[in-house]
């Protein structure tokens, strides 16, 4: 295994984790962002108004996008596993 083949699988694999996670990150910050600014005008400070909807929204993003994410890491996961034999030489 060389240099390079363990840089390019540490970029593939970065890339994967960027590529999944971003959706549903993405989606709590923008409601995160829309809660705190609904708090600010009405001066409402509580808590579970702001993790809730996070809550939410992240399972129903999971949830719209898992055939998606599903296949993303399944073509990672396979895609290392079928190139095992050319890691080992």
């Amino acid at each position: 295994m060389t240099p390079e083949m363990v840089t390019a699988i540490g970029r593939e694999t970065v890339e994967v984790i960027l590529l999944v996670s971003a959706p549903v990150l993405l989606a709590g910050m923008v409601v995160g962002l829309i809660v705190s600014i609904f708090q600010a005008v009405t001066q409402i400070q509580e808590m579970t108004l702001s993790f809730v909807p996070k809550l939410i929204v992240v399972f129903a993003v999971l949830i719209g996008l898992s055939p998606w994410l599903m296949e993303v890491m399944i073509t990672y996961t396979s895609g290392i596993f079928t190139n095992i034999p050319n890691y080992i030489k």
